[in-house]
Formats: C-alpha cells, sequence, structure tokens
C-alpha cells in the first residue's frame, strides 16, 4: 500500500473519531520499533488507534497479529514514559478501513 493511501485511510479514521467526540492528541509517532497511527482521548480514556486499510481476501483488521500487537504495546510504553499524559486508563483499539469507505472501529484489542 501506498503512503498516500495509508495516510488518507488515517484521515479517514481521525475524521471519525472527531465526529465521535474524540480528541486527536497526535499521528504517526514513530519509534525504532514501531509506529502509533493514531492517539487519541476519549474522554479521559487515552486511545492508541492502529489504522488498517484496504480491501483483499481478508479484512485489514487481520493484520494486527501478535507480533504487530507487542511493537504498538512497545511504542505504547514509550509514548507514555516521553510524554507522561494524564489519564484514568488506556485502551488500543484498530480502525478499518474499507475503499468502499465502510469503517469498523474495534475497541480494546490490546491486552491492557
Amino acid at each position: 500500500m501506498s503512503n498516500d493511501l495509508g495516510r488518507a485511510f488515517e484521515d479517514k479514521a481521525c475524521e471519525y473519531l472527531k465526529k465521535a467526540g474524540y480528541r486527536i492528541k497526535g499521528r504517526n509517532i514513530s519509534y525504532r520499533f514501531g509506529e502509533l497511527d493514531i492517539v487519541a482521548m476519549e474522554g479521559d480514556v487515552l486511545v492508541f488507534v492502529e489504522v488498517k486499510g484496504g480491501n483483499g481476501d481478508q479484512l485489514p483488521r487481520y493484520r494486527v497479529d501478535e507480533r504487530k500487537l507487542r511493537r504498538l504495546e512497545m511504542a505504547v510504553q514509550k509514548y507514555i514514559m516521553s510524554f507522561k499524559p494524564e489519564f484514568s486508563e488506556m485502551r488500543l483499539d484498530v480502525i478499518e478501513v474499507l475503499r468502499s469507505g465502510e469503517i469498523t472501529h474495534l475497541k480494546g484489542v490490546g491486552r491492557w
């Protein structure tokens, strides 16, 4: 998938989150072991959002496997140590954006 297409999927996910009342705190925060696509607040809940887009034989959400989850968890730990955000709880969500424009928001896919 091209960077432009990935950016378009992330833009759609941000629009969706803003309409749902989330506050976007950051995008594309990169560390050597992984990237956080979107960091947002839903009330006082800190939400890390992995965006997967496209079409094909398999729904994009299934590309978030154990290896990807481990990398995301390391990136989340680094983010929290670096930015020291205030939050009551945190979670990892996946937003799936299909080329048709359909969006599916899967909440709480991480292990914490």
